[in-house]
């Protein structure tokens, strides 16, 4: 059975994994709107700049939060978190799933709902759903609800709070560092100074030099020319050494004129008659 919410109004959730869905009509006008969910510690606040999942940081270090990312479904268009709500560590007491609208005031978007999902379930119906209504219209970020420990289990509370200042402010009141002198990637994005670009997105350094030698043939380097750049040492040829002629036939062997060498005697020649 699917639980209708009102604002305020709160529900047990038996699933040990909850998918949450923001859901709503795009068309001329409609900005994106984007689902984000911070982890609270015990003073309501976040722990460090970790405890953010959003679009520039879609899974927490911990690994039970994450962005499962939009899709297009029958209903319009939806963004996703979950939550392995069995794994979520004990410091933690909120979770807060949020919608920001991508510098865009809410008014502007059509048909907000959210919808839980118990994740264990393949195309089940929701747990529970709420209708999001901004209060002035203004707000650029919404609270839509929360997560939140109640005893060993855990209850979700449909809120509906908006920020007319982005998900910056909102991000801020949590305790989340943002240094005003970062260019922002879109309106309304957050990029902690610590939050640096992953290894992966920096250049390497090149592993070898930028003009590599053409090789010979075979691959053997000849004398005088580098591999990979690093001069080879000419080999030296011995002095004793014949000469190799090509196609494989050797050459002729000289001989030193050696002043005690004598021919055998030679018997009588016969010729043929």
């Amino acid at each position: 059975m699917t639980h209708a919410m009102l604002k305020g109004s709160n529900v047990p959730l038996e699933a040990t994994t909850v998918r949450a869905v923001l859901r709503w009509t795009p068309g001329q006008g409609v900005p994106d709107v984007d689902a984000s969910a911070l982890l609270l510690g015990p003073e309501g606040r976040v722990r460090s700049d970790e405890d953010f999942v959003f679009y520039n940081q879609p899974r927490h270090p911990a690994g039970k939060v994450w962005r499962l990312g939009k899709k297009r479904v029958a209903e319009g268009l939806t963004d996703t978190i979950q939550t392995d709500l069995a794994g979520v560590e004990s410091g933690v007491g909120q979770i807060l799933l949020v919608a920001s609208a991508d510098g865009v005031t809410f008014d502007r978007v059509r048909d907000l709902r959210i919808l839980l999902y118990d994740a264990a379930v393949a195309d089940g119906e929701p747990l529970a759903h709420f209708d999001i209504k901004p209060e002035t219209g203004e707000e650029t970020a919404l609270i839509c609800g929360e997560l939140y420990r109640r005893g060993e289990g855990w209850k979700f509370r449909a809120l509906g709070e908006g920020y007319s200042n982005g998900l910056k402010g909102l991000a801020t009141d949590f305790g989340i560092s943002v240094d005003e002198s970062e260019a922002l990637d879109e309106p309304g994005e957050v990029q902690p100074p610590q939050w640096a670009a992953p290894e992966t997105a920096r250049p390497l350094p090149p592993e070898q030099p930028t003009g590599v030698p053409t090789q010979p043939a075979y691959g053997y380097p000849q004398q005088g020319q580098s591999t990979y750049g690093y001069p080879q040492t000419a080999a030296p040829v011995p002095v004793t050494a014949a000469p190799q002629s090509g196609y494989g036939y050797p050459q002729p062997v000289t001989t030193v004129a050696n002043p005690d060498f004598r021919l055998p005697p030679q018997g009588p020649q016969f010729i043929g008659r």
